[in-house]
């Protein structure tokens, strides 16, 4: 009962609060989320964490780690884990201003609602509790920027964890899952690939070569590969759906159908089920650009040029047969589900890092990168539950 009043009375006010100031914040991937970070950061100093921030190159995005100490030994350590970017929203297309928190029919609207503001609150919102008690196990509280767009932030972190030498044993990423324990996903690589031509008139097409052209052939064998991964044997049928797919997502290039495009570029992805996948489509692809593209396009412009640009290599989440992350949820939510999912996350990062990981949090995939986005009352209380479970058990 205890529990149950303190998730309907002043934390969940709380954590309403918090979301709302969190999605003032704009931080779409790619641009500053340095006051988001400071927010939290002040926040969790209140609940004594002790905090240290990674940056990237031009200091202009952050990465919080903050930590509530354990009685005694600060090993085996709990992560609550959440990106701070968002995607762009077009404000036009919206029923209210994305990031102006709206409240109607018990849910949150605005951008980041779901994806993943929601979790980071509740994390908030719930960090005074594992302050009030002295802990048998470390709480720490991982926020990163850029997951969205290759999961650039993640890695500072770990390798800082490294370097500090901090024992973590457990990592609840809290995507938004319907607070589902979710226990695989796909890798996510993302590239483009530049194309450099000549440009020329159309009138005299010897006077030129097409980028547009070139990136077509590319495109086709890409196509092809699309149905080799298809047609490959899984071990596994584990993700719906069961193959890795590869999508071409957009191609840019050329001024006019009456000029020959110089240049063009196309932006493509791969969803790999696992690193042998990953690894028969960059072979393929760089194979055929190297012994025969390539030379085809240097026979006709000596200046010409295929340039693949790694946008992000994003590691796969594995299923273990046994997980300490995933049974400390399921005992924590009493619910035994387990599910796998077919778009990136962080949880694979972690994994390698050597920490037991499982993806559950409030909210639903399926309101993540959507127009009027939102989070329910209902599944922020249900992760609330979750974290207040945590503490009852973790406390001495």
């Amino acid at each position: 009962m205890e529990n149950h009043n303190k998730i309907n009375g002043e934390i969940f006010h709380n954590t309403i609060k918090i979301l709302k100031d969190l999605i003032k914040f704009q931080t779409v991937s790619g641009e500053s989320n340095i006051q988001l970070i400071e927010y939290c950061e002040n926040i969790l100093q209140q609940s004594g964490a002790i905090s240290f921030k990674t940056f990237n190159k031009s200091k202009t995005q952050a990465n919080l780690f903050s930590t509530i100490k354990a009685d005694g030994s600060n090993d085996k350590g709990i992560v609550l884990s959440g990106h701070t970017d968002v995607v762009p929203a077009m404000a036009n297309e919206w029923t209210s201003n994305p990031y102006i928190a709206r409240e109607e029919s018990n849910k949150i609207f605005g951008r980041g609602a779901s994806d993943m503001k929601g979790f980071i609150a509740c994390t908030l919102a719930v960090a005074p509790l594992f302050a009030s008690k002295k802990l048998k196990r470390p709480i720490h509280f991982s926020f990163t920027f850029d997951e969205e767009t290759g999961c650039l932030g993640a890695p500072l972190v770990l390798d800082d964890l490294k370097k500090r030498g901090l024992n973590v044993s457990a990592c609840i990423i809290g995507e938004p899952t319907n607070m589902k324990a979710i226990t695989a996903n796909k890798g996510y690589n993302e590239y483009v690939t530049h194309f450099k031509g000549v440009s020329g008139h159309a009138s005299n097409p010897e006077s030129g070569v097409s980028a547009i052209e070139y990136a077509i052939e590319y495109s086709n064998k890409l196509l092809e590969l699309k149905k080799k991964l298809k047609d490959r044997k899984i071990e596994r049928k584990i993700f719906s759906p069961p193959y890795s797919t590869l999508q071409i997502g957009k191609i840019s290039g050329g001024i006019g159908a009456n000029v020959i495009a110089d240049k063009c570029s196309l932006a493509w992805e791969v969803r790999p089920i696992d690193k042998e996948d990953e690894n028969f489509v960059n072979k393929s692809i760089d194979k055929f650009t190297s012994d025969i593209l390539l030379p085809k396009l240097k026979k006709e412009n000596p200046k010409g040029d295929i340039k693949k640009e790694i946008i992000g290599e994003v590691v796969g989440f594995d299923k273990k047969d046994r997980s300490e992350a995933v049974d400390l949820v399921c005992n924590l939510t009493g619910d035994n589900s387990m599910n796998t999912m077919s778009f990136g996350t962080e949880a694979g990062l972690f994994q390698n890092y050597g920490i037991s990981t499982v993806i559950c949090g409030p909210g639903s995939i399926e309101q993540a990168h959507t127009v009027d986005e939102f989070i329910s009352y209902d599944q922020l209380k249900k992760c609330l539950k979750m974290l207040i479970s945590l503490r009852e058990k973790i406390i001495n």
